[in-house]
């Protein structure tokens, strides 16, 4: 079992930028990809940003040139860098863990952008 932490969330206004991390208990020495998710009230929860161990990269259309997701060398934290954000960014954003064999979810945190 892995346990996801995330902390980072909170408000910010329009414009502003926020960091988000989500640290695994444990190091996944396998391949994995490690990827943010956002659900805004009542909207379908959807995909913002992933990175895998090989340090590939892919995000959402609306948040390209605006979000940076990276991980620490020990692989075992993934970071959603978040600038100019705006209202439509506010949403629970949960990051997750998808290894060859398993799926884990971390609990989510707020962001909110408003003036």
């Amino acid at each position: 079992q892995v346990q996801l932490v995330q902390s980072g969330g909170g408000m910010v206004q329009p414009g502003g930028s926020l960091r988000l991390s989500c640290e695994a208990s444990r190091t996944i020495n396998t391949f994995n990809t490690m990827s943010w998710y956002r659900q805004a009230p009542a909207k379908e929860r959807e995909f913002v940003a992933r990175i895998n161990s090989l340090n590939q990269t892919a995000y959402v259309h609306a948040v390209k040139g605006r979000f940076t997701v990276s991980r620490d060398s020990a692989a075992s934290t993934v970071y959603l860098q978040m600038v100019r954000l705006k209202p439509e960014d506010t949403a629970v954003y949960f990051c997750k863990l998808s290894t060859l064999t398993d799926t884990y979810w971390g609990r989510g945190t707020q962001v909110t952008v408003s003036s």
